[in-house]
């Protein structure tokens, strides 16, 4: 067998520093030949040109393809798709990889996705089986489950899911989730070091904020993020370190806000554009809690013994570890969340927590897949499980 050619697809930052623990894995194997395709978020002046960062880590990018438009819009996100479908056909003819890999739930996932199944390129998918009802993820999630071929999970649940979607168990492999592998792998900085990164001391508490939309509350994200802001205003001896929403519907809305509730707040507030993944890890381990509805809040905080609070259904369904406490996005439910984090018998207890989601190990094992899964073949058929319960109208 030749070189096994390996495109990797990335959109955002999170997914970006996701990904990076396998990329670097995939690049040191003689066997395998990494190719990158970076497109959304990482080519936008306004989130960062975060493509920069790709190339800073040593990695070539093979493709860029540009798909955002100035807006955030439903119409506006479903022409980016379009754009996407477009650009990615191009890119991946000119590459011509023996499989792509794409990671998550976004709207750009499912164009590359789209345009892979279409060119009859199997995909390997990270991360489906996960739900999170409050938004369009959802059902993207889904979709570009049953247009992969492999499937990768960060637990057994999620494993489960994805058999009874139809896809076969022999295709199905739960090996836990990267961000595991990033903390463990990763020296993250001190608590000196950080405050040098960020021109601040620490103060006495501190918190990491992300907040992004809930994609099918209708016009309810800027109204849930004024009621965390509230409670924020109240704290005293804090440092509020925010980090801006993605280009989802309504995110530019979200970062308008905390641009101007951080400009009213110099003392105590801070907002990034884009943190990067050993900034942003090295300032959650600090922390007194994570805020908001961001997934790295699930799933990385909890290996760092950070609690979370995690506002609103944007993340419901998901497994979730004993330092993460549910509330509503209102005032006196996340005001009292605030409360119980900071009480003693919350610190002792998650102390002891245990991460549901691997062992730091995913990207060694999601490489020995990508080596050896044999790729001749990649037709699927419905996997069917046994019907034990008559399904019927009434």
């Amino acid at each position: 067998m030749g070189i096994r050619k390996i495109c990797v697809f990335t959109g955002t930052r999170a997914e970006y520093g996701l990904l990076k623990p396998l990329m670097d894995e995939i690049k040191k194997d003689k066997e395998l030949e990494l190719q990158i395709m970076a497109s959304g978020m990482h080519l936008s002046p306004e989130f960062g040109l975060t493509y920069k960062e790709i190339e800073k880590d040593g990695f070539k990018i093979d493709e860029k393809v540009e798909i955002l438009l100035s807006a955030d819009t439903p119409t506006a996100i479903n022409k980016s798709i379009g754009l996407g479908i477009i650009g990615f056909a191009d890119a991946l003819n000119r590459l011509k990889p023996d499989i792509s890999i794409v990671l998550g739930d976004r709207f750009e996932a499912l164009a590359f996705a789209i345009t892979n199944y279409i060119m009859k390129i199997p995909i390997a998918h990270l991360y489906g089986g996960e739900a999170t009802f409050g938004s369009i993820d959802e059902g993207i999630r889904h979709a570009i489950t049953k247009l992969s071929y492999l499937h990768f999970t960060s637990t057994e649940t999620y494993r489960n899911r994805i058999i009874q979607l139809g896809e076969h168990p022999l295709r199905v492999f739960n090996v836990g989730a990267l961000g595991i592998d990033n903390i463990i792998k990763m020296k993250l900085l001190s608590r000196e070091e950080l405050e040098k990164k960020i021109g601040r001391k620490l103060k006495k508490y501190n918190y990491l904020i992300t907040f992004h939309p809930e994609t099918f509350e209708k016009e309810q994200t800027t109204t849930h993020l004024q009621q965390l802001l509230k409670v924020l205003d109240e704290e005293k001896d804090c440092l509020l370190i925010f980090t801006k929403a993605n280009a989802d519907n309504e995110g530019r809305s979200i970062n308008k806000i905390l641009e101007e509730f951080v400009s009213k707040n110099k003392d105590k507030a801070l907002l990034f554009t884009n943190m990067g993944q050993l900034f942003y890890l090295s300032t959650m381990k600090h922390a007194d809690a994570v805020i908001g509805n961001s997934s790295s809040g699930i799933i990385e905080a909890p290996s760092l013994k950070t609690p979370t609070i995690n506002i609103g259904n944007r993340q419901k369904g998901r497994i979730k570890a004993e330092s993460i406490i549910d509330c509503k996005p209102e005032y006196k439910d996340i005001k009292k969340a605030l409360e119980i984090i900071k009480s003693k018998k919350f610190k002792e207890k998650i102390k002891k927590i245990k991460s549901p989601f691997g062992d730091g190990k995913a990207a060694e094992k999601i490489l020995k897949v990508l080596k050896n899964f044999n790729l001749s073949d990649v037709k699927k058929e419905f996997f069917d499980l046994p019907i034990h319960t008559h399904w019927s109208d009434g």
